[in-house]
Formats: structure tokens, C-alpha cells, sequence
């Protein structure tokens, strides 16, 4: 029986877009199973959790994020801009789009779409908070841009707000988690434990 994934993240993260392609990769590869799950980081996981907003983070570390990022962009070869031009940006709107997407189009559809908008943040200048950029970026994955009026759904809404809860009840503290069978991987830089994980069934 194949294991599943529990992907949480949040659709404005660095991190997030530095691991997406090679978590949707190795999936395939394990014939694993994901749940696309994301979440309301800043506004409910970081309050309760010790995270703090970038902008409320000690210059000390605010510089060492801009190093990390770089070293990852460079090493993992995908571009990105340090400095985006719709950073920092709410998720919300793109959260519930995803979500939206994967009820009424699928798994494959909403990895694929999650990978879209965290493009558009981190190398394409798009403002994910803007329903003219998604519409875009919709059309750009072939969906239907109508998916837009179905993010607005209380269903949608309810979805979101229980996928941030359970990551809160799982102990997720941080984008991207992984977690299998209870176990927590925090960050794409743990990819490769994930894959070990995977790999042991």
C-alpha cells in the first residue's frame, strides 16, 4: 500500500518554491500519495508556535534568510529573486485557489498549480493576492479561470481553516512540512529524509 504525504505549506514561501519540484518528482517516483494541504502560516501556525512575521524578525536573521536563499537558488540551480517585487504577500487567496483546485480538479492539477504561483512569486513578479494574476496563472495551467468564484466558497473557506488546524494539531510549525505517518520533516533541505522515509514503505 503506498505511504502518503501530508504537503503543508504556504503558497508565498521561499522555501516552499525551492523544494516544490523535487517533492512533486520524488513523489511520482515513490508512487507515493499527497495530500496538498495549504496553510494560513503567519496569521494561525506562527502565533502559537514561536514563528514571527519577516518583518518582525532580528536583522541578524532577516540578513541570514537572504544568504540561505541564495546558497539554495544557486546550488539547487532555480532562479530566484531575492527581493520580489509582491513580497511580503497574503496567501490567503491563492491558499483557497489551490484548495478549490484540487476539489474539483485533482491532485496532479493542484501540485501543479501550487508550483504556478510560487513561480509567480519568486521569479515571475506576479502578486498572488490579486485575482488578475491568478486568473493568469489559471489560464496559463489550463484551468478554468470560473475555479476563481469557487475559492470563495464557504466549503473552501472551512477547508482551509481545518487544513491549518490540523497542521497546528500535528505540531507543524513551519513551510514546507512533510509529514508521513506522524512524522515531521521541516523544510526542502530535509527532501532527502523524506525520500529515505518513502523509500522504507
Amino acid at each position: 500500500m503506498p505511504l502518503t504525504v501530508d504537503y503543508y505549506f504556504a503558497p508565498q514561501s521561499p522555501y516552499a518554491y525551492l523544494g516544490h519540484q523535487r517533492f512533486s518528482e520524488l513523489i511520482h517516483a515513490a508512487g507515493a500519495q499527497v495530500n496538498v494541504l495549504p496553510i494560513d502560516l503567519a496569521g494561525k501556525v506562527f502565533p502559537i508556535s514561536g514563528g514571527l512575521p519577516l518583518a518582525k524578525r532580528a536583522p541578524q536573521r532577516q540578513a541570514y534568510r537572504l544568504v540561505e536563499l541564495k546558497r539554495f537558488s544557486e546550488f539547487l540551480g532555480q532562479p530566484l529573486n531575492l527581493a520580489p517585487k509582491f513580497f511580503p504577500v497574503p496567501g490567503d487567496e491563492a491558499a483557497k485557489l489551490i484548495i478549490a483546485v484540487d476539489r474539483q480538479d485533482g491532485t496532479a492539477a493542484a501540485l501543479a498549480l501550487t508550483g504556478a504561483i510560487l513561480r509567480g512569486v519568486w521569479v515571475q513578479q506576479r502578486n498572488i493576492a490579486d485575482a488578475n494574476d491568478l486568473a493568469k496563472i489559471l489560464g496559463e495551467q489550463n484551468l478554468p479561470e470560473r475555479r476563481l468564484d469557487d475559492s470563495h466558497a464557504r466549503a473552501v473557506q472551512e477547508r482551509y481553516e481545518a487544513y491549518t488546524q490540523a497542521a497546528i494539531d500535528t505540531g507543524v510549525f513551519g513551510a514546507p512540512s512533510y509529514v508521513i505517518d506522524g512524522e515531521i520533516f521541516w523544510g526542502q533541505d530535509r527532501l532527502d529524509f523524506v525520500q529515505r522515509r518513502l523509500a522504507r514503505g
